[in-house]
């Protein structure tokens, strides 16, 4: 079962260390299969009850998932162990439609913003005791989302949008408690709620965003927190409508104990409109992060909520890094106030190439999604053949299972850095590799 490793311990702790080193090693794989907890138990001479521990202390820190009759394993996805391990590569030759990232070339210089944030510091050196967040930075962003109609509440600044989603469920849950998410969904998301201890409960979604009908079930199952994209919803594009919103509203305030988390990582790189949730529930938090439109190593979000989910996360920021850098937040302000991104532009690109794909796939009868950012999501009856068959011709794809956890297969096309040329060809070996199907949901 564990090909040549063999599990040790007499504790709790030490069982649970001896597996957590292996699957850190590379030892054991993801996905590989962990003995009855009788068996184990057998073989190391213990108690059940204390294998059964070592379980739960594992499964707390991500580094397994129990499921039912069909025992535990290693997560795909475990927090102990480095993503390079699990990552896709990418052969020579191969063109890259995988990865997720901006187009460098709608990325603005960063050189001069940073240059003046540097001389501002030199200036005025940032010592211990001075304020977290840079003044003007909260300015702006709180009158972008005032703009947006995200209700007032406190500011603080984290580093990135992951950053805040794990800095707000620590703040409110406990191991054990489940969280609604999206289905399919951002995979660092769905790695990250199992690595705090916590359980998903999977939402449906289609073009206008989460299905009311599954937030209510899941709601209603027990879920604490409900994790939303208002827009450029990864995998999907998905974006919330205003109808939706009003839907979701309604649905939240049946639950009003619910802790709200807004993602709009898309901000400055979408042409839809935002219709936020927050408000409908007593706890919310809502973060807007720079890495799309401004580059993935600009480490910082903005994030606000109602006073004591932020409160929380403030003073437990505190006791670890203590704030996000003051030259990173000038930079960005810099970035903000010289206009570097023009925003309608870098829209209006990604949204010309992710239509130009799913209009190109439509009239070769395959059915894709994809309403708003920079990715388009492609339903397949077969997504492991389809990856493979796409490599072969020289395209390498995000697989669906990165995405999902029981929605149906998929894959997932980052359109990016796509030339015209390029989405013609793309579409035809997409063609060729899935063939034509029927319109298909997400759900």
């Amino acid at each position: 079962m564990l090909g040549g490793y063999r599990i040790e311990g007499r504790r709790a702790a030490e069982i649970a260390a001896s597996v957590e080193r292996a699957v850190g090693s590379g030892e054991l794989d993801p996905g590989q299969v962990l003995p009855p907890m009788r068996e184990l138990a057998a073989q190391l001479e213990v108690n059940p009850n204390t294998v059964a521990a070592a379980y739960r202390i594992l499964r707390e820190r991500g580094v397994i998932e129990t499921a039912g009759r069909r025992g535990s394993r290693v997560r795909p996805a475990p927090a102990t162990t480095g993503r390079d391990s699990i990552r896709v590569d990418v052969p020579e030759g191969v063109r890259d439609v995988a990865g997720g990232n901006p187009d460098p070339a709608l990325l603005p210089p960063l050189a001069p913003a940073f240059a003046e944030a540097a001389a501002q510091g030199d200036r005025e050196p940032v010592l211990y005791g001075h304020v977290a967040v840079d003044p003007e930075l909260a300015r702006i962003a709180r009158s972008d989302m005032d703009a947006d109609g995200v209700p007032d509440g406190p500011l603080v600044v984290v580093s990135g949008s992951l950053d805040a989603v794990e800095r707000v469920l620590a703040a409110h849950l406990k191991p054990g408690d489940s969280v609604a998410v999206e289905d399919p969904g951002w995979g660092r998301t769905l790695d990250l709620v199992p690595a705090l201890g916590l359980r998903t409960l999977p939402v449906g979604i289609d073009d206008e965003g989460p299905l009311p009908g599954d937030v209510r079930g899941a709601l209603a199952a027990g879920a604490r927190a409900l994790i939303v994209t208002g827009r450029a919803q990864n995998p999907t594009g998905a974006a919330v409508s205003a109808a939706r919103a009003r839907a979701l509203r309604s649905v939240l305030r049946e639950h009003p104990e619910t802790l709200l988390i807004e993602d709009d990582h898309g901000h400055r790189i979408v042409d839809v409109p935002l219709n936020p949730l927050a408000g409908a529930t007593r706890h919310w938090a809502f973060v807007r992060s720079v890495a799309k439109a401004y580059g993935p190593d600009l480490r910082l979000a903005v994030l606000t909520g109602d006073a004591v989910t932020v409160d929380r996360v403030r003073g437990r920021q505190r006791l670890g890094p203590g704030w996000v850098g003051l030259i990173l937040q000038r930079a960005v302000v810099r970035l903000w106030a010289d206009g570097a991104v023009d925003a309608r532009k870098v829209a209006a690109e990604y949204g010309r190439r992710r239509d130009a794909l799913i209009e190109a796939l439509a009239r070769r009868g395959v059915d894709a999604r994809g309403r708003s950012g920079m990715n388009v999501w492609v339903p397949v009856p077969d997504e492991t053949g389809a990856v493979a068959r796409l490599l072969h011709a020289g395209w390498a794809v995000a697989p669906g299972a990165r995405f999902r956890l029981s929605a149906p297969p998929g894959i997932r096309i980052t359109v990016s850095t796509l030339t015209e040329e390029e989405i013609r060809r793309l579409a035809d070996a997409v063609a060729s590799a899935v063939g034509p199907a029927p319109a298909r949901g997400y759900v």
